[in-house]
């Protein structure tokens, strides 16, 4: 009896302890990984209008690199727009060295495209020198 309920206490913790490993895996650092993706603002954008649904299965939680102007800098949410298409948000505060009408390159996770306001949204989002 004492080595069914050991058993079954180690078989217990065994679980418990993948299912916390598997929930609690280090996320991935978007900024020192590859980019899945490199295209341009316009191209992002056409894929989307051509098939939204296929466009999304292709770069949803994909690290996406963009090529574009910056139009907006907020300092307040550590974000910036890109081309008036992409709000790129950033983990980190904001580089100094942005401004308004700099072509940067923006590496990020892709989240979504948001067709009411026509926005692309991208987190964990640096600027590539």
């Amino acid at each position: 009896m004492k080595k069914k309920l050991l058993i079954f206490v180690i078989a217990v913790l065994g679980i418990a302890a993948s299912v916390y490993f598997y929930a609690y895996k280090d996320h991935k650092d978007i900024a020192a990984s590859e980019a899945d993706f490199t295209l341009t603002v316009a191209g992002l954008q056409k894929e989307f209008t051509d098939n939204d649904s296929l466009a999304t299965t292709k770069y949803q939680n994909k690290v996406v690199q963009v090529q574009g102007t910056i139009t907006n800098v907020d300092a307040s949410t550590k974000s910036v727009v890109i081309d008036d298409k992409i709000y790129a948000q950033f983990d980190t505060s904001l580089p100094t060295d942005l401004e308004v009408k700099k072509k940067v390159t923006l590496k990020g996770r892709f989240l979504a495209y948001d067709d009411l306001v026509e926005e692309f949204k991208m987190d964990q989002s640096s600027i590539i020198k």
